[in-house]
């Protein structure tokens, strides 16, 4: 009987989206005419691909717009939500009755009584009657309990539900990790121009440590200290953690100064004969060595 319950869905409900959805998943487990089935909120979650949320609102429109019941005084196995299609079961009973009066009848009405279920042939589905006074579902909640049949839950996703150990400054996803942006004391914390900010002893141990002192040399470093504030000046007030930060990233990218090319002396005086540029420099040294004499003459 699903497959007359699912074509209902298809031919005569008016839910769309997650709402449609989650009806066809509900009409698909429709053992009878009387379009009674039982679901859990995971089990649909999962049939239809959907959140928490977007089932639990979708099932909501469904019961208001009168697609869908909740039958409160009954539930499934594992204690799951029983549901009711009136539509479709109103159908499926004025066609079952046409058919034993008539072979051909006509198509029938939408203007039919809908049928109660029957709860003594609904326990041959493990669908019963609930008992004691806790167990009512939550008004809040028309989707009734969330357990699922099976008894296997669907889990939760990954890093969802992480909150920090010990507030904003507990320790790094990785131990091996330092700490850089730390803030030893209140002074570290004071937020000053990238001017006036000065490499503090860490920051130089840090130099020595990584090379970049060998790498750049002294006049190298002190020209790359000198871009980064420059490249920095428009930039408003920051903790002096995060300047060091900032500045220990550039010196890192920072290439050595370009040595000078062996064409030109490596004395003092660098500057290129006649004030030409290097191209023009190359030129003339390439024309200078074509005009030698070879010895071949």
């Amino acid at each position: 009987m699903s497959v007359e319950a699912r074509e209902w869905v298809w031919e005569h409900s008016a839910a769309k989206g997650t709402a449609r959805l989650v009806l066809l998943s509900i009409a698909d487990r429709v053992p009878d005419e009387q379009c009674v089935a039982w679901a859990s909120l995971t089990s649909l979650m999962a049939r239809t691909n959907a959140s928490r949320t977007a089932v639990r609102d979708a099932i909501a429109a469904l019961v208001t717009g009168g697609e869908l019941r909740v039958l409160d005084h009954l539930r499934g196995p594992h204690r799951t939500t029983v549901y009711h299609l009136p539509h479709a079961a109103a159908r499926s009973a004025e066609t079952e009755h046409a058919r034993r009066e008539d072979p051909h009848p006509e198509p029938p009405t939408e203007a039919v009584p809908v049928p109660e279920p029957d709860e003594a042939r609904l326990r041959r589905y493990g669908i019963h009657p609930r008992r004691g006074p806790g167990s009512e579902p939550s008004r809040r909640n028309p989707t009734g309990t969330e357990s699922d049949p099976g008894g296997a839950r669907i889990p939760p996703p990954r890093g969802a539900g992480i909150r920090p150990g010990r507030g904003t400054g507990s320790d790094p996803q990785n131990r091996r990790e330092p700490k850089v942006n730390r803030r030893k004391g209140s002074g570290d914390g004071a937020p000053t121009p990238a001017g006036e900010w000065r490499v503090d002893p860490a920051t130089r141990a840090w130099i020595h440590e990584q090379g970049h002192l060998d790498r750049l040399g002294e006049d190298g470093l002190r020209a790359a200290d000198a871009k980064w504030r420059a490249h920095r000046a428009a930039h408003g007030p920051r903790p002096a953690d995060l300047w060091a930060a900032d500045w220990r990233s550039w010196i890192a990218r920072e290439h050595p100064p370009a040595r000078p090319h062996p064409s030109f002396p490596t004395g003092g005086n660098t500057a290129r004969p006649g004030g030409m540029t290097r191209a023009e420099a190359h030129t003339a040294a390439l024309l200078a060595a074509l005009d030698e004499p070879t010895g071949t003459e």
